[in-house]
């Protein structure tokens, strides 16, 4: 059973709010570092002399560690509690960020990878479980809404921190190590305000996968297309025409779109059916991608498409959980928001690999076709879903 306060559901209290500041505060310093220490370890590799090759390989591990860790957070949770669990994932991913640089043998890199980011994932899951089970019900899309826009803040700040501390020597490990670590702050001032998870889930994690896909496989299309249009819409960009400079502010438009828009959305979510919007999300998705082709040749009109398309798309990561905020709760709802993160993770891995193989058949055009196709593949299973008779909501 999950008990937060004596306060209804609907209602919000100065005890909820508290929490909700500290959770949401703790994972916006987490993602800050994270988007700083993310481009400093394939920096600090690439001046170590290390292929090409083998730093796609140990990155590769990162998502791995997501993988392998998406488990272990509602276990903490349940064993030790919820901001006991937290304030240990953010210890233990701020203290081993510095080994990064103290370790030079390469090979030490892997498990240090596995430490690092399986840490940072059980982060995510215990701070979006937090915020989504002390979020009252009739504002639930609202504040992931605010959580969703606050985090973008933070991911596109982080590189800020490179531009001041640089990317050689320790300064940068260790600022971005203290960022983490500093995150525990907001965790210890809303510790009395966190959520207590009593009982086990009803089901396993990996059984959330069916019992919510609308849901679940909207962490997995917005984690594959979020993560390709970071990594490849620049080299979409070069192959129409733009020049290496203009081609990067591609993805500052689809980023942009993405911290604009959550908040609307979120409060869309509130009053209409959230399968429905995750549906017309993903629709959308679909004829965006696609006006990409013939819109390609126009800079300005490709820009506004991404920032609309970019924010709509990112709806399907606030919205979804949102749904399973809604729908679940205690054990079950920190599970549920584990698959989630898992099929995020999942997407990841995937998106980036798929797009690029078009990119490379396809030309410019591969790109925003496997955008188009993974949506399309989306909205099919939700309508499959929510027309299925006696399918849950």
């Amino acid at each position: 059973m999950l008990q937060i306060s004596d306060t209804p559901a609907n209602s919000i209290s100065p005890k909820r709010v508290r929490g909700i500041i500290a959770a949401i505060a703790a994972i916006t310093a987490v993602g800050l570092s994270l988007s700083a220490s993310l481009p400093l370890l394939t920096l600090t590799l690439e001046y170590r002399g290390v292929s090409d090759t083998w730093i796609g390989i140990n990155t590769a591990f990162s998502g791995l560690a997501s993988i392998v860790a998406t488990p272990v957070g509602p276990y903490l949770a349940r064993r030790l509690g919820t901001p006991q669990a937290l304030l240990a994932s953010l210890l233990v991913a701020g203290c081993s960020l510095p080994f990064f640089f103290v370790l030079e043998n390469f090979s030490a890199w892997f498990p240090l990878r596995l430490l690092f980011h399986g840490a940072t994932t059980s982060a995510f899951i215990l701070s979006e479980f937090w915020i989504s089970a002390l979020a009252p019900s009739r504002h639930k899309g609202f504040i992931m809404g605010i959580y969703a826009t606050v985090l973008a803040l933070g991911f596109t700040s982080g590189p800020l921190m490179l531009a001041f501390a640089g990317t050689t020597g320790a300064l940068p490990f260790l600022l971005a190590g203290a960022g983490i670590i500093i995150a525990s702050l907001p965790v210890l001032i809303g510790f009395n305000a966190a959520p207590r998870i009593e009982n086990e889930a009803t089901s396993k994690l990996y059984a959330f996968l069916w019992i919510a896909p609308t849901a679940t496989f909207a962490g997995f299309i917005f984690g594959a297309v979020e993560q390709s249009g970071i990594s490849l819409l620049p080299l979409f960009g070069l192959r129409t025409g733009l020049t290496a400079q203009t081609a990067t502010l591609l993805v500052s438009a689809m980023a942009a779109g993405n911290m604009v828009l959550q908040i609307p959305l979120g409060l869309l979510s509130d009053r209409m059916n959230r399968q429905h919007l995750l549906i017309s999300c993903g629709a959308f998705g679909v004829i965006g991608a696609l006006l990409m082709i013939p819109l390609s040749g126009n800079f300005f009109a490709i820009c506004i498409l991404l920032f609309i398309w970019g924010g709509v798309v990112a709806g399907l990561y606030t919205v979804g959980l949102t749904h399973l905020g809604a729908r679940f709760d205690g054990a079950n709802l920190a599970s549920a928001n584990a698959a989630f993160v898992l099929m995020y993770s999942t997407g990841q891995l995937i998106g980036p690999a798929s797009t690029g193989l078009a990119l490379s058949a396809w030309g410019a055009d591969g790109l925003p076709l496997v955008f188009a196709g993974f949506l399309s593949a989306y909205v099919i299973i939700c309508l499959i879903r929510v027309t299925r008779p006696g399918s849950a909501p």
